[in-house]
């Protein structure tokens, strides 16, 4: 009679354990914070590195958050969507160079109309060049993984001889809009204003992000697709024009963050975004295939875990991606907020 009573306890601590479960990968992001408080040991030089390792984050959600809806609901693995970032970088940065009046100007509102001009330009040239890209490239390749790395990787290449051709082999170094340039001061510490727009733009992708799945029709489509595309189509949607309209806005995400990450390192070359993948490709596999939360998180974490380590032991910085992704992968093999699919 006593076996029930002894048994229920722990029956509860598992329900709790499961319930919370969902909520771990959320919880990186403030306990890595804290982590890194206490690594780096002077809150001033805290701040800076957190704000820092945010915008850098925010940036990398960006561009992945395309690629990993293009993963989770049409199964390719597209190496040329760094292709898209690079070409976005450079339209967006040819628009501000044009606009040199407005960007020189002191004043806060011509330089984000500046901006909003640049980003607008460039993803409307990555979303052209997407619906080109998927329907030359892609579509003779569904459901071939290989040949698709093989012809993706064939148009990446081909996309930066192009941007060579149009913008030549040199690098374009350039200087932000004035009101942006500069560092605000909390105390001892130091932060750069781009950063903080940065921010705030990475936050109001993932919001209209989320909000786009999971309040509207479309998006209730797409995450219906990534699950059971099959039980998609028996329903009569029409899910080839889903998987074009997918592609094509990861194309522009991508066009948007080349914009901002060409602002970020103020320099601008053709393979900026084949060096971009590898952070890309990163924050997609530990997010978890088709999760845009999942990506939001890993893109924080690999951000935040790379300036800490950058100031703490800058020896250690090149592999804390790598670690960050083994760590992580070791702990959920699917990654941080799988998609689960039917099957």
């Amino acid at each position: 009679m006593t076996a029930a009573p002894e048994h229920a306890p722990t029956m509860a601590r598992t329900t709790l354990r499961d319930r919370l479960a969902p909520y771990a990968p959320f919880l990186l992001v403030p306990a890595l914070a804290v982590a890194g408080f206490l690594a780096v040991q002077n809150p001033a030089s805290w701040l800076t590195l957190t704000v820092s390792g945010l915008a850098m984050g925010m940036m990398i959600f960006i561009m992945a958050s395309g690629l990993t809806l293009v993963f989770g609901l049409m199964d390719v693995i597209n190496f040329g969507h760094g292709a898209f970032v690079s070409v976005g970088a450079f339209v967006g940065i040819s628009v501000l160079l044009a606009l040199g009046q407005m960007t020189g100007a002191p004043s806060l509102g011509l330089n984000l109309l500046a901006v909003l001009a640049a980003v607008l330009a460039a993803m409307a040239a990555t979303a052209t060049m997407g619906w080109a890209f998927e329907k030359v490239i892609v579509k003779p390749v569904y459901g071939n993984h290989l040949s698709q790395i093989l012809v993706t990787m064939g148009g990446l290449i081909i996309a930066e001889q192009l941007i060579i051709v149009l913008w030549g082999p040199e690098e374009i170094y350039f200087t932000r809009p004035e009101t942006l340039k500069g560092a605000l001061t909390f105390g001892d510490a130091a932060i750069e204003k781009y950063r903080l727009v940065a921010v705030g733009v990475g936050l109001v992708v993932f919001a209209a992000m989320r909000f786009v799945l999971r309040r509207t029709k479309i998006g209730l489509i797409v995450r219906a697709g990534v699950q059971n595309g099959e039980m998609v189509a028996a329903l009569g949607y029409r899910l080839r024009l889903v998987f074009v309209g997918v592609f094509i806005a990861g194309s522009a995400l991508a066009g948007l963050g080349g914009v901002m990450w060409g602002l970020y390192q103020e320099v601008i070359t053709a393979h900026m975004g084949n060096q971009a993948m590898i952070l890309i490709f990163i924050v997609v596999i530990i997010g978890g295939l088709g999760s845009v939360e999942g990506c939001f998180v890993g893109a924080l974490l690999v951000g935040l875990l790379q300036n800490y380590i950058a100031f703490v032991e800058p020896k250690l910085a090149l592999i804390s991606n790598i670690a960050l992704m083994v760590a992580i992968l070791m702990w959920r093999p699917m990654g941080m907020i799988p998609v689960v699919k039917a099957k």
